[in-house]
């Protein structure tokens, strides 16, 4: 390749200006702008909160976030912080149904999803349709083969 995005990726991935409805932030930002990481990501999520957009999590991400957190002043604060914010649910079977089916129409492309778990928080994305913001090359793949949203970092 060439480096130019593919027909594909680009009609799944959006600008910040071009974002309609909620966002829902991946623990791969959340991370990095817990611990103050200056990237593009973390800008975003920083002006999405300073213009008081409307941003989401999973339960998945609140976990994940939560359980790496060493400190109990730390970890206080930041659940704080998050329980904030509209915590999305999977659907129920369905939810998980859809995450297969999604690792599946990867696979049938030749493209692995390493992490079930990023199936499912896809899944719950696009049920819900929200737009991602993320910093996970698994979710970029999975936005090239389904009709995952992503922001266009």
């Amino acid at each position: 390749m060439d480096g130019q995005p593919r027909r594909d990726e680009e009609k799944q991935a959006v600008t910040l200006e071009e974002k309609q409805g909620m966002i829902l932030v991946d623990t791969s930002v959340w991370v990095d702008f817990f611990r103050g990481v200056k990237s593009p990501r973390c800008e975003i999520l920083h002006r999405l909160i300073e213009d008081e957009e409307d941003i989401a999590i999973t339960e998945i991400i609140f976990t994940e976030i939560l359980q790496g957190i060493k400190n109990e002043g730390d970890f206080r604060r930041i659940k704080a912080h998050l329980i904030g914010f509209p915590i999305f649910r999977p659907k129920g079977i369905e939810t998980y149904l859809k995450a297969a089916q999604i690792y599946r129409a990867c696979r049938k492309k030749g493209k692995t999803v390493r992490k079930t778990v990023d199936c499912i928080i896809a899944a719950v994305c696009i049920e819900h349709n929200l737009t991602l913001l993320h910093n996970d090359r698994d979710f970029t793949l999975i936005s090239t083969c389904t009709q995952l949203k992503c922001f266009n970092v």
